[in-house]
């Protein structure tokens, strides 16, 4: 438990960022997971609306500073790139 007031406000601060990570990263995930069933289901029009929404996902949570944007980017070319596979 702090003692110093600062240091049981950022105790406070960190647990709402915690939550709020948290529940980016969950749904971000969730999306990528919808995608990956909709590529297992052969249904290509699936697949292209729930890639379009885990990048979007993916975007946000970049801007939110919950993922660094080489990350992001590097899962958003591999989802593209297995879009691109199985497109083809």
């Amino acid at each position: 438990m702090p003692n110093i007031k600062s240091a049981a406000k950022r105790v406070r601060t960190t647990k709402r960022r915690t939550i709020r990570n948290k529940r980016i990263k969950s749904m971000m995930r969730t999306t990528i997971r919808r995608f990956e069933e909709a590529m297992a289901s052969a249904n290509s029009e699936n697949a292209k609306a729930a890639l379009q929404k885990a990048l979007r996902e993916l975007d946000k949570a970049v801007s939110k500073g919950v993922l660094h944007k080489n990350t992001a980017a590097r899962k958003k070319s591999r989802l593209t790139k297995l879009f691109n596979k199985k497109a083809s």
